[in-house]
């Protein structure tokens, strides 16, 4: 079976110290699914969009090969808005409005079809909708769960129980520290990994992230960029890159990983260079494998 992803869809408003935008495809699911989308053919999306999602916004997903027969499309509301601005150096984000919308009362139901599905990704969405869908799957083999500081604020129980429940947990270095309460990463990591899942990813950023399975730790740098043009979406980019190569190569050994963890880099890397999901959608093969191979030249010493 394919890879099945449930998050957000959302229409995003970005200012950047480069630009502005308006009303442009944004939300979890989406920069996971695309990312994912140069790895593998079989990918199932399940979200909720309103009646302003635009046809050329399908065409998109659809052009990736994404499945959309578990996209619901509501026709009495909009999609779900978001609103951000970023400061001069990008690191700090000031959310401007944040609408739901439709996606307020999003009951995520798994078409029979894809209730067997092998590989399952958790977008960033309320850990009580990661759990109903968790409750409609049939025995995956791997389930990647991401989350973020609100949900560890506001539904931290369940978020608990949901973690229970999961192989990966992606999170940042702050969020880490917050869900396993201690100031170190090493620290956090291992509580993290008592809760429930065997694979911890804590992704830094600018910094790049850390992979961390049993008592193996593999760290990885961000590419090297002169400048970034819009960081939204980034983390979503890096899980969906990740899972897609591990989806694509059926390998859970601790070295797939590892190559799993630069490739959701390496995908990031072109995420923030332009707005939007824009930076993702038009790449070539060859482009993926030089910035990966640039990876290997700059980790590697003897």
């Amino acid at each position: 079976m394919g890879l099945l992803v449930v998050g957000s869809i959302a229409l995003d408003d970005i200012e950047t110290p480069v630009n502005k935008v308006e009303n442009v495809l944004g939300g979890s699911s989406t920069y996971i699914t695309l990312a994912a989308s140069y790895f593998t053919s079989k990918i199932e999306l399940i979200g909720v969009v309103g009646n302003d999602f635009s046809k050329e916004h399908i065409k998109i997903l659809e052009d990736h090969n994404i499945g959309l027969t578990g996209l619901q499309i509501k026709t009495d509301g909009k999609t779900f808005h978001y609103g951000c601005k970023y400061g001069e150096d990008c690191n700090n984000r000031e959310t401007i409005f944040t609408d739901l919308n439709v996606f307020e009362n999003f009951d995520p139901i798994i078409p029979e079809d894809f209730r067997k599905s092998s590989f399952v990704l958790l977008g960033n969405i309320a850990p009580e909708l990661q759990l109903n869908v968790l409750s409609q799957l049939e025995s995956p083999k791997l389930v990647v769960c991401d989350t973020m500081n609100l949900w560890i604020n506001i539904a931290k129980k369940a978020l608990i129980e949901t973690i229970k429940k999961v192989d990966v947990l992606v999170v940042n270095d702050s969020e880490a520290k917050q869900l396993s309460e201690t100031d170190n990463i090493f620290s956090a990591a291992k509580a993290l990994q008592a809760m429930g899942p065997r694979i911890v990813i804590i992704k830094k950023g600018e910094h790049g992230a850390i992979l961390f399975m049993e008592d193996d730790i593999f760290c990885v740098p961000a590419y090297p960029l002169e400048s970034i043009v819009d960081p939204t979406g980034a983390g979503d980019t890096f899980v969906g890159g990740f899972t897609g190569y591990l989806h694509k190569t059926k390998d859970l050994s601790f070295n797939n990983l590892k190559r799993a963890v630069v490739y959701g880099t390496v995908m990031a890397s072109f995420s923030v260079q332009n707005f939007s999901t824009v930076g993702i959608e038009n790449l070539e093969q060859s482009e993926i494998a030089k910035r990966y191979n640039e990876f290997i030249i700059m980790t590697q010493f003897d």
